[in-house]
Parts: C-alpha cells; sequence; structure tokens
C-alpha cells in the first residue's frame, strides 16, 4: 500500500533526539507517522485537575509537535483508551507496523501486551526498545545469572559494565528525512482534556548545570540550597536522555551517577519483582501490624505535625509538586516510624502529588524507608527529624520559608513524642519478624 505508515508510539520518552525507538523506526522505514495518546484509562484516575504533570506532558507533545511540523510532518494525538485509538488507527491507517519504547510498570505490561496481541491479529509487528535506563531487566546479574537485591554490588557491576555503546546516542536526526508528510494535525486543548493550566513550565531547552553536578556530592542533603539537579521530571518523562545524563556525569561526579544507577536498580527490582508494586519486598514485613490513624494521617499530609522539617517538606510537595530527596526520606520515616502508618498510605500520596512520580522509584524509596525493601535502611534505624532537622536546615531557612508560622504560638507542639514512637515501632517491627518466623515454621 502506498499510504502505509510506520507508527512511532511516545510513551515516557517524549523527545525527538537521541531517543532509541524513534532512531530504529526511522532507520529501518520511510514516511514514520508519530503518534501519541492521552490515555482515558490513566487520566480518569487522576481527580484533581490542576495536574502539573498532565501540564507537562501536553506542553512537552506540543513542543515536539512544533519540531515536526518545521519538518514538513505532524504528531497524531488522540485522547481516549488505547485499545480504541488502536482500533480506530486500524480502520483509518494503513500500518506497516509499529514501534515504541519499554514500559516497566506492570499496568503498562498489561496494555503493550494488548496492543500487540491486538496489531499481530491484523498481521502487524510491534516492536519495542530499551531507552529510559542503560541497564534494564537482567542485563546486571550476580554470577549466577539471578538479579541483585543489594544495591553496591549492582552498582560495582554496572559501571565495570559501562562502555560509550550504553551511553552514546542515538543519531535520530540523520533520518529524520524519514518521517511522514502529512497534512497538520492539531493538538487537544488541555480544557478539551478535561485538565487546567497549572504553573509548571517545560523549559525550551534543559540545561544540566556542570558546577552543580561537580558540587552534587557536599551541596545534595541541603534542602535550602539549589544543590540538586531538578532533572527527575525529565528523566520520569523523557524530555531528556539518560544516555545523555550518564556521559555528562562521568567526568564530574560519581556520586552524581550514583543516583541515576538508583533509578536502574529500581526499574531492575520492579521487572524481577513485580509484587513490590502492592507488598513488601521482604514478605516478613507484611505481618507489621499498623496503627493506619487518618486523624494523624491528614496532618502529615498537610504538613501540621509539629516538627517543621516534616512539616516543610509536605508543605514544599502539596505546593509545588517537588520535595527535595533528603526531605522525602526525613518526611517518609516519620509516617512510618513515628506514626507507624502503612508506607502506601504514604507512597499513594506521593504518587499523587509528585511532578516526577515514577512506580520503580517511588515504590523504592518508601520500601526503603520501611525497612521493607531491598537493601533497605535496617527497621531499627528511625530518622529524629529534630536531628535531621539540626543536621540539614540548622539554621531553619529551608523550614522558614514553607513554615512561616514557625516559632510563634500559631505552629502546633509535636503530634507524638518521638522518643516514644520510636520504642513502639522497635516493638512492632520486632513483634512482626516474631510472628512472621513463627508463621513460616509451618
Amino acid at each position: 500500500m502506498a499510504d502505509e505508515h510506520t507508527l512511532f508510539w511516545f510513551r515516557r520518552d517524549l523527545r525527538l533526539n537521541d531517543n532509541a525507538g524513534l532512531y530504529h523506526a526511522l532507520r529501518e522505514n520511510k514516511s514514520v507517522l508519530p503518534i501519541f495518546i492521552f490515555d482515558t484509562t490513566i487520566l480518569n484516575q487522576l481527580e484533581n485537575k490542576y495536574d502539573r504533570r498532565v501540564d507537562f506532558i501536553h506542553q512537552a507533545i506540543s513542543k515536539i509537535h512544533k519540531e515536526l511540523l518545521s519538518l514538513g510532518s505532524s504528531l497524531l494525538v488522540h485522547f481516549g483508551t488505547t485499545e480504541n485509538t488502536f482500533k480506530s488507527l486500524l480502520k483509518t491507517h494503513g500500518i506497516k507496523n509499529v514501534y515504541a519504547n519499554h514500559d516497566y510498570e506492570p499496568q503498562a505490561i498489561e496494555r503493550d501486551l494488548l496492543i500487540k496481541n491486538l496489531l499481530e491479529k491484523n498481521g502487524i509487528e510491534f516492536k519495542t526498545f530499551k531507552d529510559q535506563c542503560v541497564f534494564e531487566k537482567t542485563e546486571i546479574t550476580k554470577d549466577d545469572g539471578k538479579p541483585y537485591t543489594v544495591f553496591t554490588p549492582y552498582s560495582n557491576k554496572w559501571k565495570k559494565a559501562l562502555i560509550p555503546f550504553y551511553y552514546r546516542a542515538y543519531p535520530t536526526k540523520k533520518y529524520f528525512k524519514n518521517f511522514a508528510t502529512v497534512t497538520a494535525n492539531s493538538i487537544p486543548e488541555l480544557k478539551y482534556l478535561g485538565f487546567e493550566k497549572t504553573d509548571i513550565r517545560l523549559p525550551e531547552k534543559i540545561k544540566v548545570n556542570d558546577l552543580l553536578i561537580q558540587k552534587y556530592k557536599e551541596q545534595r542533603d541541603y534542602p535550602a540550597i539549589e544543590g540538586t539537579s531538578r532533572l527527575s521530571v525529565h528523566l520520569r518523562f523523557g524530555t531528556v536522555s539518560i544516555r545523555q545524563l550518564v556521559a555528562k556525569s562521568l567526568p564530574l561526579s560519581e556520586t552524581w551517577l550514583n543516583e541515576l544507577i538508583w533509578r536502574d536498580f529500581y526499574m531492575m527490582i520492579l521487572s524481577n519483582f513485580p509484587h513490590v508494586a502492592k507488598s513488601a519486598f521482604k514478605k516478613d514485613y507484611d505481618y507489621i501490624r499498623w496503627r493506619n490513624n487518618e486523624v494523624e494521617f491528614e496532618k502529615w499530609c498537610k504538613g501540621e505535625t509539629g516538627f517543621p522539617i516534616v512539616d516543610a517538606g509536605m508543605r514544599e510537595l502539596n505546593a509545588t509538586g517537588f520535595m527535595h530527596n533528603r526531605v522525602r526520606m526525613i518526611t517518609s520515616s516519620f509516617l512510618i516510624k513515628d506514626l507507624l502508618i502503612d508506607w502506601r498510605w504514604g507512597e499513594a500520596y506521593f504518587a499523587q502529588k509528585l511532578n516526577d512520580f515514577d512506580l520503580s522509584a517511588n515504590n523504592g524509596g518508601w520500601q526503603w524507608a520501611a525497612s521493607s525493601g531491598c537493601d533497605a535502611a535496617p527497621y531499627f534505624r528511625i530518622f529524629n527529624p529534630t536531628e535531621q532537622q539540626k543536621r540539614f536546615d540548622p539554621y531553619f531557612i529551608y523550614i522558614k520559608k514553607w513554615v512561616p508560622e514557625f516559632g510563634t504560638k500559631k505552629y502546633p507542639g509535636p503530634m507524638v513524642d518521638h522518643a516514644e514512637a520510636r520504642l513502639r515501632t522497635l516493638s512492632v517491627y520486632k513483634n512482626a519478624l516474631s510472628e512472621s518466623k513463627q508463621m513460616n515454621l509451618f
């Protein structure tokens, strides 16, 4: 068929440059038509219509669309379920094959299998490629072929395996001539999708600050300092290439590189141990008897705990969709080990609020704090929020920014006694592990 197209399906890879699946689609085919689907299966789960992530995606695909128009092509954007979209495309377009990049989340795997089967029934091949991580699934394993569950030996082997081949950019620009020449399509407005414009902004050019990366090790733990790259949202939606960032980090900072490796590590864990999405990585920790006090959870959500470093973090999250990584550890530890509230409650709240929400990283972070995850903090390691504040925000700069009433009569006292809460948690965890041990004897 003269009008047959190869479809490239954008998902978590919202860029034209250095895009693995797009490179293969353009190199191997002519008349490549890029598509994006605003999947209502996902959008309908978002209760808050002021969602920065949807706005960010909308800005990213608008940028791609503009770039494609300059090349005489266009981005085909659909709004509906993925299955219905492809059923419609099969009727309206001659499709030669479909290309995309891998996605590792359980729901995405189910979705891709559904589309793969639908396409194959119609004689159409569905090809996917590794793009959002450097090493995936079982590419880095122990000598016996089993997946790592501890970060340090994983990262050591990851670094030994890293050669320039794995972080060189895919030269997509070389094949831009193979984009389909089509009549310009229009991008549906946010309002049409049922969402509002927010304060998030996609920069015209994403900059990586060399000096910041060089100083990352010494500055990264202090929330009052602009010491982190803020690139996590770009990695989440693929507006920047992981390969570009690895290449950038190698001469500048091993500590920053390690953060990128943690990202690969948690994706690998999710791929090999998918049960972590709903339950503890270490099964013994599913025996913990959580208090799950809803009133206390609400205070934590609002940033009204009486512990200023915790409250500052939660208010920053609620106001901006961002929280500093050190403060993420402090707030999650407080919810789990001071209030004895199930880590899944906090994980779900972060999933709702974080601009950079990523299932594998969010789950990995929460299970680390709960001591239930792979390579997690031992259960008797419990952050003292007051000591954390003294160490990482000694002059209350970060706290005063987000908790202006701190130091006045309007600011509440601590909702729990940390020393007592610590002892309570140690007892509950100890009993849970003892119960699990007894149950496993039978």
